[in-house]
């Protein structure tokens, strides 16, 4: 067998789904699928077609048919690396190799994406033999990794470690996204992206962009989930449905658009892990506007031009709302700039991808010399 350092690093992902919004898909595997040899195994069917440097073992949208799924996919090649994105098809791997082929767990990370108190009580349950099974568990942020309890931390030991979420940021201005380009705007726009689900806590934005609404503003809805009826009527029931629009889910270059042409980007979540939207909004030279948070603290550490308003704070949004409705268009590209050169600097795929190749290369190396 060639040594891992003389080749490409095989990785094997496995994940629930391959969407245009899977962060995991968009950051681990599309930036190094010429870089190294990259796999996926789903547990539900693609969504997406995937570019063919990338082999896909897709599930079923079954139990049985993801199992499937696994070993084809372990059987299709020997991996330097496998690498699982969440709880459910963590687990699911750990079961698959309980009694047959434990040497893989060696091979094996997870990432947390998200901070312990956003997980349902059956994934914080799954996520403690995962703790407890995989050879490396990788926190996405600081915030993450200080939310786990100590049971955790010691079920996981030396185990655990943080890399912080990176974005694409070469993607980006692949689409022709950068501050220069901006143009001004006839309306305010403000763009708020996110699943549509209690936590994310999109009705505050709504509430607020009603509060502080005038005939120049639109607010744009990225995303899609199970409150999106709840949150298209309670614009319905307030009487500033023209002034709202739900684009339901877009293709990432169309998102990138809109966060160009948006003045403002608001997150009012009330848990995150470390929230690739706010970093894509700042990328793209748009400024935001975020909950009080600890992912979102972590963010504008040092940069006093990120407002912070607790979640709950209806009229604390307004009224930054409106402030920044008040600015001149100048005044905004200036912050948006801030913005940008904040991602460039902390939080760029490079860095992200640096901290994972060590983890990588760490745990290929020891698997080959065993």
């Amino acid at each position: 067998m060639a040594d891992p350092e003389k080749r490409k690093l095989r990785i094997l992902h496995i994940e629930l789904v391959i969407t245009e919004t899977n962060a995991a898909y968009n950051e681990h595997c599309l930036p190094m699928a010429q870089s190294r040899e990259i796999s996926v195994c789903t547990y539900f069917k693609p969504a997406i077609t995937t570019p063919p440097e990338i082999s896909v073992f897709p599930g079923d949208n079954t139990v049985m048919g993801f199992m499937r799924a696994l070993k084809s996919a372990l059987h299709a090649n020997t991996y330097d690396v496998i690498h699982a994105h969440t709880p459910h098809v963590a687990l699911l791997f750990l079961v698959a190799t309980f009694l047959r082929n434990r040497r893989l767990r060696v091979s094996a990370i997870v990432t947390v994406h998200d901070s312990y108190p956003n997980y349902k009580l059956r994934n914080r349950l799954f996520l403690l033999p995962v703790f407890a099974g995989f050879a490396r568990v990788v926190c996405c942020g600081q915030s993450s990794f200080s939310s786990f309890p100590v049971l955790y931390r010691w079920l996981a030991g030396k185990r655990l470690c943080l890399v912080q979420n990176g974005l694409d940021v070469a993607r980006i201005e692949r689409a022709g996204v950068s501050a220069e380009r901006r143009h001004k705007n006839e309306q305010f726009n403000i763009v708020t992206i996110s699943r549509f689900v209690a936590v994310k806590n999109a009705s505050t934005v709504l509430k607020a962009f009603r509060a502080a609404i005038d005939g120049s503003s639109h607010l744009t809805c990225i995303g899609e989930g199970p409150l999106s009826d709840t949150l298209l009527a309670m614009c319905t029931t307030g009487g500033f449905e023209r002034q709202v629009t739900f684009t339901g889910l877009l293709p990432r270059d169309e998102v990138f658009k809109r966060l160009l042409a948006a003045d403002l980007f608001i997150s009012a979540s009330r848990g995150e892990g470390l929230p690739v939207a706010v970093l894509e909004a700042m990328a793209c030279g748009c400024p935001v506007l975020l909950s009080d948070i600890s992912p979102h603290r972590e963010i504008a550490e040092n940069a006093n031009f990120i407002p912070l308003i607790d979640p709950d704070n209806e009229s604390g949004f307004a009224r930054e709302i409106a402030r920044f409705r008040r600015m001149s268009q100048r005044d905004r590209v200036r912050i948006g700039e801030k913005c940008r050169k904040l991602v460039r600097q902390r939080f760029t795929l490079d860095a992200m991808h640096a901290g994972y190749q060590a983890i990588y290369t760490g745990i290929s190396q020891s698997r080959w010399a065993s």
